[in-house]
């Protein structure tokens, strides 16, 4: 037993305790004494005061109620007005999942119904919102989590012992640095590896899918063991930061993967759409297997914004809301006692938008921030939402009224919601008539999560997820695609609409497919409203080319660019000013900014121009640099 499980157990009185373990860094005590768990609160609280870390108290699993007689006794509680979907038990850990349609209705008043679950039942509740849209993978995701609850319970023990024991690596100077593996003066592929006395932590893992190349990071540098990884932090869901993740997991990694619920779930279903992407479409075997996605999702911890917790003996990480896309998050690191304080920005939005609030400015200490530059530049000014909204209601109308169909490509998560959210709110203020929008790949699955996850979106959408017929993803105007048939029909019958189809970047899935069929035709519309990387066939078109090679089985099919092409700047990075005003908001100010996440030119720029506003030290380092920050 670990010295910190002695210290609580040494205030409680003997017998009371039943077992002890860790999840993660949180504490749960375990009671075979009914009266102990449902009254004694006050002596379990005085103890977090003392030692400053979070502990809860539970029910030993042999006193919970037969699982058949609680969930009637939950039913009863909760009623037919939350609308319960599903109640999952987990016995090891004497909790029960809740999912419901309304989690205030279920929750009751000041929590009554749980406290009236609990002390009927003795099974610690938790209430979950069911998603408004139902995706068969998301259940399945989700699935592995419930059966896997025994592996679950000793992996989060373990995770906490590593946690709480510690270990030094030879090393006792007190000293912090991190080295780019990948995402250093490119867009793509971010793996940031973070060392410290006492802790090798990577933050993200992604793919550059634009490249044929080079699109892993660099895990072969002689900085990186496997073997010496303690855990790594996802940021959010995007290939190019989460897709390689499961790779670390069929070459043996196994310990902790910390991110938002959202960020896990969404991460998940774009990773096994990589592997579909690869199998179908690139004429090889995948990098990694549905498994490997099974085993990330098993070793995740999932973080809400501005929970603090321990991930090693001498880093404690926070997550806050970085405005990007769903469940997106900037990642504070408290590294020792005090000695340094590093903030990864990853991608960020310091504005609000037609989905999320903008970025958390507010730290509790901050020395070096390192920060993205996709639109660093000085050129890179976006131009006014309101503007970008008319034109973009003046391309689907015009298109629509000569008798075309409007195709955008669009990233699974983020973008897609955002036009989502965008056409409702335009066909309700009467700026555009209800049109037809079609929504193919992975779009339907992940706009279902948002609809699972409200509290991660802005006041004024969250509301109208509150209010179901207000939703602005279960609108009747919005039909889903979901086989090849479906897509045949779609493109041969199908009059002027609007076309939402994975990916973004045309570098694979449904997209390219319509582009494919939608090409030569003048009446037609391609709009762009993400980042085209270097080499993607969507930077090819929109920088002019004419001709297009598609594959068609074996064979080439050359395919002329009759259609138009627009960009429209509706993006979930900051754009130059914006990333300029977030440091300038950034409170405490950083002592050191590090400039990353965008092509050479643009991290060169920002990092100069940020030296010259703020008289702060800036770099830019490129792959494979190391940056001493202590």
């Amino acid at each position: 037993m670990t010295e910190i499980l002695k210290e609580i157990l040494k205030d409680l009185p003997d017998g009371k305790i039943s077992d002890a373990n860790f999840e993660g860094a949180n504490i749960v005590l375990y009671t075979k004494d009914k009266d102990f768990f449902l009254d004694d609160k006050n002596m379990v609280k005085d103890i977090v005061n003392k030692i400053k870390k979070r502990i809860e108290l539970r029910p030993d699993p042999s006193i919970c109620m037969d699982e058949e007689k609680a969930e009637k006794k939950i039913r009863k509680a909760i009623g037919e007005d939350a609308g319960i979907d599903k109640i999952i038990f987990d016995p090891q850990r004497s909790m029960v999942i809740i999912e419901v349609e309304k989690p205030g209705t279920a929750i009751g008043k000041q929590g009554d119904t749980l406290q009236k679950i609990k002390s009927e039942t003795l099974w610690v509740p938790t209430i979950r919102r069911k998603p408004a849209i139902r995706s068969q993978l998301i259940e399945n995701i989700r699935s592995v989590l419930y059966q896997n609850s025994d592996y679950r319970k000793k992996f989060l023990h373990k995770t906490g012992e590593r946690i709480y024991n510690g270990w030094m690596r030879g090393k006792k100077d007190e000293w912090v640095r991190i080295t780019a593996l990948g995402g250093a003066r490119q867009v793509g592929r971010s793996a940031i590896l973070l060392q410290t006395p006492e802790s090798r932590v990577l933050l993200d893992c992604g793919i550059d899918v634009a490249s044929e190349k080079n699109p892993y990071p660099h895990l072969e540098a002689p900085e990186f063991d496997i073997k010496e990884l303690d855990a790594i932090i996802v940021s959010h869901a995007h290939i190019d930061h989460s897709g390689l993740v499961p790779l670390l997991f069929k070459y043996g990694y196994r310990g902790p993967v910390y991110c938002t619920r959202p960020t896990r779930d969404i991460s998940a279903l774009l990773q096994l759409d990589l592997i579909k992407i690869q199998r179908e479409e690139g004429g090889k075997d995948p990098i990694y297997s549905s498994d490997d996605v099974k085993e990330t999702v098993k070793h995740t911890i999932t973080l809400e914004y501005g929970e603090v917790t321990d991930i090693t003996p001498d880093i404690r990480i926070t997550l806050y809301n970085a405005g990007h896309i769903l469940g997106s998050a900037m990642v504070h690191i408290h590294i020792g006692n005090g000695l340094h304080n590093f903030l990864y920005s990853a991608d960020i939005k310091y504005a609000k938008t037609n989905l999320l609030s903008p970025a958390h400015t507010t730290f509790p200490r901050l020395e070096t921030l390192m920060i993205e530059s996709t639109y660093g530049s000085k050129d890179a000014v976006m131009p006014n939402p309101r503007d970008q909204d008319k034109l973009f209601g003046d391309i689907v109308t015009n298109t629509l009224k000569r008798g075309g169909k409007v195709l955008m490509p669009v990233l699974g998560s983020g973008r897609a919601q955002e036009i989502i959210v965008l056409i409702e709110r335009m066909i309700r203020e009467g700026m555009m008539d209800k049109i037809p929008i079609y929504i193919d790949g992975l779009v339907w699955d992940i706009t279902a999560i948002h609809t699972a996850y409200p509290e991660y979106l802005n006041s004024n959408v969250r509301e109208q997820i509150f209010h179901k017929d207000n939703n602005p993803f279960l609108q009747d105007n919005i039909k889903r695609i979901g086989s090849a048939q479906e897509r045949k029909e779609l493109l041969e019958e199908t009059g002027p609409c609007v076309i939402l189809a994975t990916s973004g970047m045309l570098v694979g899935g449904p997209s390219v497919a319509y582009l494919r069929e939608l090409a030569n035709n003048p009446k037609n519309s391609l709009v762009f409203t993400c980042y085209q990387g270097e080499g993607s066939l969507g930077r090819i078109i929109q920088q002019g080319v004419k001709e297009v090679n598609f594959k068609n089985g074996s064979k080439n099919e050359l395919v002329e660019i009759k259609l138009e092409v627009h960009k429209l700047e509706i993006t979930g990075h900051s754009d130059r000013r914006e990333l300029m005003n977030f440091i300038g908001k950034c409170n405490p100010k950083p002592r050191k900014v590090i400039v990353n996440h965008g092509e050479s030119s643009r991290c060169l720029d920002l990092a100069r121009s940020v030296h010259k506003t703020h008289h702060v030290e800036t770099l830019a380092p490129k792959n494979l640099e190391s940056i001493r920050l202590v």
